[in-house]
């Protein structure tokens, strides 16, 4: 049973008083400028200006979401005062791994984190979460590495959402590589097997990205005077996390949608229940994880949509570059630098493809050209790519070899883990910048 809008009007005015020294000089009544209800000044692709709105209710909810934390996560973070930023990553590391039970004096802000995180919803099953989470593993080993810099990109395209990124130093080349590498590590780890169970890897990998998404939300808004909330919002809101946990189902339903299926196949059932739970543990209220296709579809238009246009090079523009001209992998081993020096082309055609709706004036304009090289090395890489997964998709269609191809792809896995290397999720508020003003 979902909370009534009033209720989640309560939940988030709860943050003022649950956590003053955060929230007690936010006016949480107030509808920041990032926020428009006109679709032709959103962030919402103009080739799905003309779909169905969603339901009003939806609507209202993305709307009052843009104004939620994390009320728990926050409530540990709000500890760094008294335990330092270390000791707490320290305590979560160890609950995580060992359990509440080997953390001496837990404090009770960390025993509510990790109990709400093993407390599992109604609706989980969680035979369809690690069925979920072996069929995202063939994608995951195979063709996110050459994806997930593109994919990344799509959280630099808005000024009024890139900010917290800007501001915490991810402005630099090496932080950049490192924040890439610490998605790709998210998202990777997450399926392998019993990784979202209490004490596996994905699930430590979700209470570390909550504890930094807070730790930013605390020092934003505790140390960072120029963040108008007026303008902004509250940092790394909740429906701020939605593009990331949901975008591969959303486009699943959208091209089932524009086939004339409601329905999702048992597979494809699985791999929604597998980012819906995977989404809960990161915190997302579960009233913005709708299990039906057209449910999926219009939470993420309704959140696009919410969110007003807007560009700016000093911000936006600066995120992408850094990012593009990162180098990514641990060390200058020559099938490493090959590798990166192609997966960057490819990066380059994802930022102009999905992100700048194919302008690649656009894509000048912002110091990202794209030309005949890039489309070069995408014409070779895709077909190899696209037998490397057919292949193991007839492998994982056998009896016989369904075993050895999941073998095969978790050690995949697990040398990707090594190659994007050990994941802090942390934020070091000494490397902050000030915030840059929002251009008209």
């Amino acid at each position: 049973m979902h909370p009534s809008l009033a209720q989640v009007h309560d939940r988030i005015e709860l943050q003022k008083s649950a956590l003053p020294q955060m929230y007690g000089d936010v006016d949480f009544t107030q509808t920041p400028e990032r926020y428009t209800q006109d679709v032709a000044e959103s962030s919402l692709p103009p080739s799905l200006h003309n779909m169905a709105p969603p339901p009003a209710d939806m609507v209202a909810r993305v709307k009052a979401y843009t104004m939620l934390g994390d009320v728990t996560a926050d409530a540990y973070a709000a500890l760094m005062g008294e335990y330092g930023f270390r000791r707490l990553v320290d305590m979560l590391t160890t609950a995580c791994d060992e359990g509440l039970e080997a953390v001496p004096d837990a404090p009770p802000e960390l025993v509510a984190l990790i109990t709400e995180m093993e407390t599992r919803p109604d609706w989980l099953d969680m035979g369809m979460v690690r069925k979920g989470a072996a069929l995202n593993r063939l994608p995951m080993a195979v063709t996110s590495p050459w994806m997930i810099r593109g994919a990344f990109l799509a959280t630099f395209m808005n000024k009024y959402t890139a900010l917290p990124m800007a501001i915490t130093g991810t402005l630099g080349y090496s932080t950049s590589a490192r924040r890439v590498n610490e998605t790709a590590t998210f998202f990777t780890v997450t399926t392998l097997p019993g990784a979202l169970e209490p004490r596996g890897e994905g699930f430590k990998a979700a209470a570390m990205v909550r504890l930094m998404h807070s730790m930013v939300r605390f020092n934003i808004l505790r140390k960072m005077k120029s963040w108008d909330v007026s303008v902004y919002g509250i940092p790394v809101p909740q429906v701020d996390q939605m593009p990331a946990g949901l975008i591969d189902v959303f486009l699943l339903a959208y091209q089932m949608l524009d086939e004339g299926r409601t329905e999702f196949t048992a597979d494809e059932r699985a791999r929604v229940e597998f980012s819906r739970y995977r989404c809960y543990l990161l915190g997302l209220p579960e009233d913005l994880l709708m299990d039906t296709p057209q449910g999926i579809v219009d939470i993420m238009n309704a959140r696009g949509a919410s969110i007003r246009q807007g560009f700016d090079d000093e911000t936006c523009g600066t995120l992408v570059r850094a990012t593009l001209e990162a180098y990514l992998p641990p060390d200058r081993k020559l099938g490493h630098r090959i590798f990166n020096a192609l997966e960057k082309r490819l990066a380059r055609l994802v930022l102009v493809k999905h992100f700048l709706g194919g302008d690649s004036q656009k894509a000048r304009e912002i110091g990202v050209p794209v030309g005949p090289l890039d489309y070069a090395v995408a014409m070779g890489l895709f077909p190899y790519i696209s037998a490397k997964m057919a292949l193991y998709r007839f492998a994982l269609s056998v009896p016989g070899l369904r075993g050895i191809a999941d073998r095969r792809l978790t050690a995949r896995i697990r040398k990707l883990l090594k190659r994007y290397g050990h994941a802090e999720f942390t934020s070091d508020a000494e490397a902050y910048r000030p915030a840059v003003p929002v251009a008209a």
